[in-house]
């Protein structure tokens, strides 16, 4: 709604934009990303969804009617931008303790100490890449700031990571400015983080953990490079708790999970970055933001029909309410759920015959839910209005299996097309462990950019 203030107010044309209580701080935060500080907002009182008719007209009579009337009316006061520091500017000299400090009161840090930025291990990150400093890799929102590669090193500096982790970092940057992945909704309430998945020889040339212990911390490339990315939605994006990050609850970052290309290979499954549309030996990262997971452990049997509908039981009960991205109220068809296998029960699959694919097909066959409970969400629980599956069906938003029949308990898939689940292998070799993960939609959707290697990679990496 601001941006679409913004341009009106630019052609000319008062406005006044209706924002929730709870997010006037950061409806005041885009406003400065925007460029226009002094956007009009009225006043929506407490939140409307736990109001009752009669709450919502009074607050609606006595705040919100006149705090639209006087920005309508009333010219907003100017507002001036301060000057920010130049890049190479030292804008701190002090202790390390002290640097925090102001790293902590300047809103830079995420409350763990950082490693100072200073100009020499800047420079030791922007010499893993060939790109120059200045060079902007996109626009950032909801703060609209440019993201450079000298931004990247510095943050890739403040979160622990080495210098040849810049490669990563750079391709990190550039998914996050992609708009298909959508970073403006990082901040949304349901406080969904963002899963990044690496593949390619990088994983063992960089030593990234692949194996036992994958998305656990105590693996520096692993655990910096998650803290690489809340950093720089922080300082690049401007997400900040209780101003532009939103999120009810929240989750801290996750580390890196990178998948098990030998086990991959061993099996004869393509790797998430060929799913993602590159080839087999490309370096990639990929993005995806999760609302939440759950583990599925000491998965039993010796085939897939013995192994797959408990996998498939865990993968259906991570969606609740997100199923308003597969069948409407939010959008159609964007939901794509995130399944891990351990390499045992990937090869276990693998042996039986059954592909990836026939992995996919298997969890839109039987990782479903009751029709009933679709509606529910979608009319009474939530008010993602759907009127029903019948009708998503009718207007040619679903196809014929969300609408068999009449039966309220019939069950529906949860994504449109069975490429829509990722299933990814990694973890402990010899678990026999599954993890599943709900997935946040068009907020987040995955997007994937192959890492560029500096000519001389092999050499610096001591291969």
């Amino acid at each position: 709604m601001l941006r679409a203030a913004e341009i009106c107010e630019r052609a000319g044309f008062p406005t006044s934009s209706l924002v929730c209580e709870g997010f006037l701080g950061q409806a005041a935060a885009t406003s400065v990303g925007l460029g226009m500080p002094n956007l009009p907002v009225a006043t929506i009182v407490g939140h409307p969804g736990a109001q009752n008719n009669e709450e919502i007209r009074r607050f609606a009579a006595e705040v919100t009617a006149r705090e639209v009337i006087e920005n309508l009316t009333v010219q907003p006061d100017e507002i001036v931008f301060g000057e920010e520091p130049g890049e190479r500017d030292i804008v701190f000299t002090g202790s390390f303790e002290d640097v925090n400090e102001f790293f902590l009161e300047k809103e830079w840090s995420d409350g763990l100490p950082i490693v100072p930025p200073t100009l020499e291990k800047i420079e030791k990150f922007l010499s893993f890449t060939p790109r120059k400093a200045d060079e902007c890799l996109g626009i950032a929102l909801p703060a609209s700031r440019a993201v450079t590669i000298w931004a990247v090193a510095v943050n890739g500096v403040m979160a622990g990571c080495r210098p040849e982790y810049m490669p990563v970092l750079v391709a990190l940057a550039e998914a996050m400015c992609d708009p298909v992945y959508g970073v403006q909704h990082s901040g949304n309430t349901p406080g969904a983080e963002t899963l990044i998945i690496l593949n390619g020889p990088i994983i063992k040339d960089l030593k990234f953990n692949y194996t036992q212990g994958v998305l656990r911390d105590g693996f520096q490339p692993n655990t910096s490079v998650g803290r690489f990315w809340r950093l720089a939605l922080r300082n690049m994006a401007g997400f900040l708790l209780h101003k532009t990050d939103k999120g009810t609850f929240g989750n801290t970052f996750r580390v890196v999970l990178a998948e098990n290309e030998d086990a991959l290979a061993a099996i004869g499954w393509p790797s998430n970055a060929e799913d993602m549309g590159f080839r087999t030996g490309d370096n990639t990262v990929t993005i995806t933001r999760l609302t939440g997971g759950d583990v599925m452990p000491s998965v039993t049997g010796s085939t897939p029909e013995r192994m797959m509908p408990y996998i498939a039981d865990g993968v259906a009960k991570e969606t609740g309410w997100e199923i308003a991205f597969t069948t409407g109220g939010l959008t159609h068809g964007t939901l794509r759920p995130v399944l891990v296998l351990s390499p045992i029960l990937a090869e276990t699959i693998a042996k039986a015959g059954w592909s990836k694919l026939d992995v996919k097909q298997y969890l839109y066959d039987h990782a479903r839910m009751p029709a009933w409970r679709v509606e529910e969400f979608a009319e009474k629980w939530t008010e993602f209005k759907i009127v029903s599956l019948q009708h998503q069906y009718n207007i040619g938003n679903l196809s014929k299996d969300f609408a068999e029949s009449d039966d309220p308990n019939r069950m529906v898939p949860i994504v449109v097309d069975p490429r829509d689940f990722m299933v990814l292998v990694s973890g402990d070799p010899l678990r026999t462990n599954a993890q599943a993960f709900a997935h946040n939609g068009y907020l987040g959707f995955p997007v994937a950019k192959q890492i560029a290697l500096p000519e001389d990679w092999d050499k610096r990496v001591g291969k």
